[in-house]
């Protein structure tokens, strides 16, 4: 069981499962409403979640937090925000299942950050893979 939940690739899965619900559901909750105030919402449910998780873990702990770690979870929540500003305004005005693959090139732009900033090597595989997941974004987005 415990090494059921250390497989970063179950929870990658569930992420990808949860993130194509994300779309369906946010498509149909923006339809008659300000695309702002909808992420709005949005976040304040995805705090209260994520409060609950930690409250009953009990995983609460301000002491000792490193002033960079710090510092690029504030820049990653703040690129967070405009992504679903962006995401949730694209959704109103567009459908959902041309509007989810432009968004999934962030995987593309994953690999391409990933190597310029962390120095992560690019293989073979990775690249091709980029490059058909480019392909598929531009096959069914336009």
């Amino acid at each position: 069981m415990n090494k059921l939940f250390s497989s970063w690739q179950l929870f990658a899965l569930g992420s990808a499962f949860f993130a194509s619900l994300t779309a369906i559901f946010g498509k149909i909750g923006v339809s008659k409403m300000n695309s702002d105030f909808a992420t709005f919402i949005r976040t304040v449910v995805v705090l209260f979640i994520i409060a609950l998780i930690v409250t009953i873990r009990n995983e609460w702990s301000f002491t000792d937090i490193p002033k960079v770690s710090l510092l690029f979870l504030v820049l990653s929540a703040v690129t967070t925000g405009f992504s679903w500003l962006c995401y949730y305004h694209a959704l109103k005005i567009g459908p959902a299942n041309r509007v989810a693959p432009i968004d999934k090139l962030s995987v593309v732009l994953v690999i391409i950050f990933a190597a310029m900033f962390l120095k992560e090597r690019v293989t073979w595989k990775v690249g091709l893979g980029g490059l058909l997941v480019t392909a598929g974004a531009v096959f069914l987005a336009f």
